[in-house]
């Protein structure tokens, strides 16, 4: 199970907009690297201004639109013929990027542990590589969970509620990252499974 499955309807409320966006002239592209570039600036203020405890509020709200800007990207790409082979490599790239740089902060916060924000990163970027393997072997690219790109953004962007609200969490947040790093090496393990099952069926 991933929030993920939640996608097409997310998609069927973002169609409207998707619509208009073609007819402005926007480009699937150009959403893609928007995004990724309001994540990294994020990331860079919270990092450089970490005691201003109340700036993690912009994880919940910019993690909720970056998911409509992947959604929007994806059908600008899919439904108005704007696919391309960049498309496909700006699309995985910028997501490891944006990820990384919105998770950094949190390593600053009082009683997080540095190694574990760390190890949540790289099997972030393991976990995403692992699922666009599965396209390299003929399967799909995969999306398994149960700690996927929207589930580590709903994890997040709790917690950026909670330490911009200004609730304690400090006692938590450790329990928080292993249970994370924990999840995401399940995660990596069924995106490979799924992937060689997918295969073999075929």
């Amino acid at each position: 199970m991933s929030i993920y499955g939640l996608k097409p309807q997310f998609q069927a409320l973002l169609r409207p907009l998707t619509s208009v966006l073609f007819r402005l002239g926007v480009t699937a592209n150009q959403v893609t690297v928007a995004a990724c570039v309001a994540s990294v600036a994020i990331g860079v203020l919270l990092w450089v201004l970490p005691s201003r405890t109340e700036l993690f509020l912009l994880i919940p709200i910019w993690f909720f639109l970056r998911m409509a800007f992947n959604a929007v990207d994806g059908m600008l790409a899919r439904e108005f013929d704007q696919a391309s082979a960049l498309g496909a490599y700006l699309n995985e790239l910028t997501d490891v990027v944006s990820d990384a740089a919105l998770y950094v902060p949190f390593a600053l916060l009082s009683g997080s542990n540095v190694g574990l924000v760390g190890s949540i990163i790289v099997l972030a970027i393991i976990s995403e590589m692992a699922g666009v393997l599965g396209a390299t072997i003929g399967a799909s690219r995969r999306y398994d969970g149960p700690m996927g790109k929207s589930d580590r953004a709903f994890v997040f962007g709790l917690i950026g509620l909670l330490v911009g609200s200004g609730l304690p969490v400090d006692g938590l947040l450790n329990w928080v990252w292993a249970a994370m790093v924990l999840l995401l090496a399940l995660t990596i393990l069924n995106r490979i499974r799924a992937g060689l099952a997918e295969f073999r069926r075929q």
